[in-house]
């Protein structure tokens, strides 16, 4: 008792609920609010500011003032667009995913050997010529592949191997 008189800091009671009523508990550095609703709070804060300053941008017609103050809320945009969309991407990606889907089945059809037209499923085999062969004819020499191997090598082991040429023997 006597050390908190000194110091001047008083200790609470005991746990703090939620002024929000969540169920957690809050603290006095958020306001007595749980962490989530005090990042919700601060959140729709600097949605206000930034329509309001977009709000005054329109009808002063942006003079000098209020461009410096677009340009710092431009950082706060950023932000909230983040934020925006963290909150959004369960609801559309499954509509995306799923009319994506429905048009790529719809058009590309079952799997097939180029060769012999069997179908592979996802056993297929792709080529470096660009085509899907079956387990027979995924070799070079069954499909008579017009690919290059024998450049593409030279060119893989040119890359990685410069010429190195030292001065001394252009010295001497």
């Amino acid at each position: 008792m006597e050390s908190s008189k000194e110091t001047g800091c008083q200790t609470p009671e005991g746990p703090i609920l939620c002024i929000n009523n969540c169920g957690f508990f809050g603290s006095a550095a958020t306001m007595n609010m749980c962490s989530k609703c005090h990042k919700d709070m601060v959140l729709k804060q600097q949605q206000a500011k930034l329509a309001a300053s977009s709000i005054e941008n329109v009808v002063n017609g942006g003079s000098m003032s209020n461009e410096k103050e677009s340009t710092n809320s431009g950082a706060v945009d950023m932000q909230v667009g983040a934020a925006e969309l963290q909150l959004l991407p369960a609801q559309t990606s499954c509509n995306l995913l799923s009319g994506e889907s429905s048009e790529v089945k719809g058009k590309e059809g079952p799997s097939r050997c180029t060769a012999c037209r069997k179908r592979v499923g996802l056993t297929g085999f792709s080529c470096r010529c660009g085509n899907l062969f079956c387990s027979v004819h995924r070799y070079s020499d069954k499909h008579n592949c017009p690919f290059d191997y024998r450049t593409a090598a030279q060119d893989a082991i040119a890359k990685a191997n410069p010429v190195v040429k030292s001065e001394k023997l252009d010295k001497i």
